[in-house]
């Protein structure tokens, strides 16, 4: 039977395209136009070409800051995809504690990014926070206003913290959606606790899990507030990320040609990157189906 197809549907989601049209669009073109002229103030423009992304590209400044980035968006999709779908794994399929976990989970993605910094911020405070002066106390040379490593493990916990629990509730998802019968069907072949997680439990949280990373990667790789708060880029530069690098640029030093041309590569390597990630999941999903 031949379907009849409405077109008039695009109608109802014209508002929205207008919408984003607005608040995307219009604003990227802006700063296109920025990354190829040179301004003086006053609203006089030189027309600078390619000038700018050149610069971006060769500064080594630019290089030292993406490798901060990448670095820690790897540190960060290595700890926190494990350890939300062990987590999910553990919480309760049925029966009240249900609800406990899943509001617990759910706690630290609640709470805006600039006071998750803040509250980190006071608690790892070498000589009056929990964090910092229980590791004190213990005898370990902690001060992450000081010692860059430090700052490092300092901001990772923090993100781990705050972010686990996306990673969590997108794997309990894909857990409590597998049916009763592949459970039972396992216990009656006498399937190992690894052999079940291996071939129902993973294969079957394969799409949650590509969202969980996609998200997560784009997140940590653009994350700004968290750790601006928290160390402001320091001790020195060790924790400026490529985002607190281009606001300080942009901001700081107000140099709106090479800001602007940083933020497009900035946007274009974010693209790539999430680009690749999910068509290397996709092809393995393929592959195995």
């Amino acid at each position: 039977m031949d379907k009849t197809l409405n077109n008039k549907a695009w109608f109802l989601v014209l508002p929205v395209l207008v919408l984003v049209a607005f608040n995307a669009i219009i604003p990227l073109m802006t700063v296109v136009n920025y990354s190829v002229q040179e301004t003086f103030g006053d609203n006089i423009f030189l027309f600078h070409g390619v000038g700018w992304f050149q610069d971006v590209l060769q500064s080594d400044r630019f290089h030292a800051a993406l490798m901060r980035q990448l670095s820690f968006t790897f540190i960060i999709l290595f700890i926190e995809i494990p350890l939300g779908v062990a987590i999910a794994l553990t919480m309760p399929r049925k029966g009240p504690w249900v609800s406990v976990c899943l509001v617990l989970m759910a706690l630290p993605l609640l709470i805006p990014w600039n006071v998750v910094g803040a509250i980190w911020n006071i608690l790892a405070l070498p000589d009056i926070g929990l964090l910092g002066h229980g590791l004190r106390s213990l005898g370990i040379d902690y001060n992450y206003t000081r010692h860059p490593i430090d700052a490092w493990f300092t901001i990772i916990l923090m993100d781990v913290w705050h972010w686990t629990s996306l990673v969590v509730l997108l794997a309990y998802a894909g857990l409590i959606s597998i049916p009763d019968a592949y459970y039972q069907a396992a216990k009656i072949d006498a399937a190992s606790r690894w052999s079940v997680f291996r071939y129902i439990q993973l294969p079957k949280m394969k799409r949650v899990l590509t969202i969980a990373v996609l998200l997560r990667f784009m997140d940590s790789f653009m994350i700004y507030t968290e750790p601006a708060v928290l160390t402001g880029g320091g001790p020195g530069s060790a924790t400026t990320f490529l985002s607190i690098d281009l606001v300080k640029v942009a901001l700081g030093q107000f140099d709106l040609g090479p800001a602007a041309a940083m933020s497009i590569i900035y946007f274009l390597i974010v693209l790539l990157l999430s680009w690749i990630f999910y068509t290397l999941m996709m092809r393995n999903e393929e592959e195995r189906s």
